[in-house]
């Protein structure tokens, strides 16, 4: 689909707003303040002047009211399958996961859909690459996102992680089989309409992610691609990223309200630390069941532990 974008002050939108008012539709949708449907383009407004034209008469009626803003996105430097031209504009589910790498709090993955004529808008509610905003933001504008875009978000519960992991299942297989449980209930919400594609952000090649899920009944195959950094490469994997990242902080706030300290995230010293006064407070059994008890922090944190109670 054709498209192009215009940034408007206000005396230019509300001319804009005049001349297509006999094609005015209704768009309930965050941040749009005029919608206007011709034959063959779709004009929408929003708060902040970004004009987006859509269609195949994009082009022409964009070309009526300024200079035309096309900028080619820069692609970060991404491993993986080779994407289709103009894959940044198409219908994608993405899914992306997070805190797999911090020894406190879940597992968490997310699969958002994003139809080409929501990309505007979800730039407009402020999505960009995850790895670019902060926490709080991510708090702020998750909410929005969950509301607009079709979505599905997977919480592992700690003791149900260490409970597979220690039955020999890799981080990887666990991964796998959130990431094709999400897929498949956002696809099951979609009724019917189907993505133009769907792009993990990889973690394991093609071949072991689907050897991973072999024993799933039901795997999603369909117009899958894989690569790395793929929040960079469509903002559906970036809306899926955010999700995710705020039902993991969500988690942790849950688990640190348990804890009666606020957990550090990652995997450092300061998690040692964190993890040691949680051990002498109240105990192993209550620290594992906030934890991948598999990671190194663990028997570091024991040993703290037991300096402490030594220099007592």
């Amino acid at each position: 689909m054709s498209q192009s974008v215009l940034q408007m002050d206000k005396a230019k939108l509300d001319k804009l707003m005049a001349h297509y008012a006999a094609f005015n539709v209704v768009r309930n949708a965050p941040g749009v303040v005029f919608a206007a449907k011709l034959p063959d383009v779709a004009i929408t407004a929003y708060k902040s002047g970004k004009v987006l034209f859509q269609g195949g008469g994009a082009l022409r009626e964009a070309a009526n009211w300024g200079t035309i803003d096309t900028p080619t996105p820069k692609k970060p430097h991404a491993k993986g399958e080779t994407l289709p031209e103009r894959f940044s504009e198409l219908s994608v589910l993405g899914s992306d996961e997070t805190g797999t790498g911090d020894f406190f709090g879940p597992v968490t993955v997310a699969a958002c859909f994003v139809s080409s004529d929501q990309i505007e808008l979800v730039r407009e509610l402020g999505v960009k690459d995850s790895k670019q905003l902060t926490d709080d933001w991510m708090r702020q504008i998750a909410p929005d996102l969950q509301a607009a875009l079709v979505h599905s978000v997977l919480t592992l519960p700690n003791e149900k992680y260490n409970e597979v992991q220690a039955s020999g299942w890799s981080q990887g297989k666990i991964k796998a089989l959130l990431h094709n449980q999400a897929l498949k209930h956002v696809l099951r919400k979609l009724n019917g309409e189907k993505p133009d594609y769907i792009l993990i952000d990889q973690f394991a090649e093609r071949g072991i992610y689907y050897n991973h899920i072999k024993s799933e009944p039901e795997i999603v195959r369909e117009n899958v691609l894989f690569s790395t950094k793929a929040e960079g490469l469509h903002i559906a994997v970036a809306a899926a990223s955010i999700i995710a990242r705020v039902a993991f902080l969500e988690e942790m706030d849950r688990l640190s309200a348990i804890a009666g300290v606020r957990l550090p995230k990652g995997a450092g010293k300061v998690v040692d630390e964190a993890a040691a006064k949680i051990l002498l407070k109240s105990g192993e059994a209550t620290l594992k069941s906030m934890t991948k008890w598999h990671f190194a922090n663990a028997q570091k944190a024991k040993k703290i532990a037991a300096m402490k109670n030594k220099h007592l």
